[in-house]
């Protein structure tokens, strides 16, 4: 359990000076986005007519263009879209204050009294014995908040896709202690999921077969956890790499003047194999 330190950190007081004056540029910067985002508002047809629904969609669209340059470690890209992201923070905000129901101020003060509040041990009293206390008293803090959430899964957004809110949902679990003893249980899990599609399948049960099949991929998703990988990073790598190697078939089916709806199984195949060497996937 966490053990509790003698002083309390203030955040606006106790700051190295080195931290005090460094980011004078920065906020310089942020202001003009400011200033620029309240002349589009007033000045531009487009940006007067967007509303909080409206722009939601676009923010989503920016998010995955973010995690693309992610993946493909695009340091300029990922600049980019930060960028891009932070635009959609102070548009929504913007709105908010038109509205009258939130401010840009609004959204940082909560934000930062959030961070305080969840770090006790950076921000407070408490000791923490590594980063896997961090998480359990992140969860216990959330339950505590006046508009935190209800339940340990009540966070998990439902809007997420299927593989990503597995993850989340099993982390979550995870932080308040539902989780296996060694990770290797997790493969009798596996084993057993498999076992009963397999069994489904075997029956021709199709309502069946779609819920082991579901089963068994959460049980995969949790073995991915418990080995460090992120399952959504891996599937999207494998993702890559198909496209990768098929459109490799596919060039080399054209330059042999031939369409790949005419080619064996077994044509196929000994150009994948090739593209696995061309490419060094």
């Amino acid at each position: 359990m966490p053990h509790q330190k003698n002083a309390t950190f203030d955040p606006m007081k106790d700051l190295p000076n080195s931290k005090k004056g460094y980011n004078d540029n920065t906020l310089k910067a942020f202001d003009r986005l400011l200033h620029i985002m309240d002349e589009l508002r007033e000045k531009c047809p487009w940006d007067r007519e967007q509303t909080l629904e409206s722009l939601r969609p676009l923010t989503i669209e920016e998010t995955y263009e973010l995690s693309d340059s992610i993946v493909n470690q695009d340091n300029n890209g990922i600049a980019k879209e930060l960028g891009d992201l932070l635009l959609h923070i102070v548009f929504y905000a913007k709105i908010g204050s038109e509205l009258q129901t939130f401010t840009m101020e609004d959204v940082i003060n909560k934000l930062c009294d959030k961070l305080i509040y969840r770090h006790p041990h950076v921000f407070g009293t408490t000791e923490v014995q590594g980063s896997g206390e961090v998480v359990e008293n992140w969860e216990k803090l959330k339950m505590t908040e006046k508009d935190g959430n209800k339940s340990i899964l009540s966070g998990v957004p439902s809007g997420l896709p299927a593989l990503i809110k597995a993850y989340r949902i099993q982390d979550k679990a995870r932080a308040v202690g539902f989780d296996w003893e060694e990770r290797e249980q997790v493969w009798d899990k596996v084993k057993e999921e498999l076992a009963e599609f397999m069994e489904a399948q075997q029956q021709c049960d199709a309502l069946q077969m779609e819920a082991e099949f579901g089963d068994l991929i959460f049980s995969l998703v949790n073995a991915a956890r418990l080995y460090g990988i992120n399952p959504e990073t891996a599937l999207e790598q494998t993702n890559r790499k198909f496209i990768k190697r098929f459109n490799y078939l596919e060039q080399q089916t054209i330059k042999k003047g031939r369409s790949l709806k005419e080619m064996t199984l077994q044509e196929m195949d000994t150009i994948w194999e090739d593209s696995k060497i061309v490419r060094a996937d």
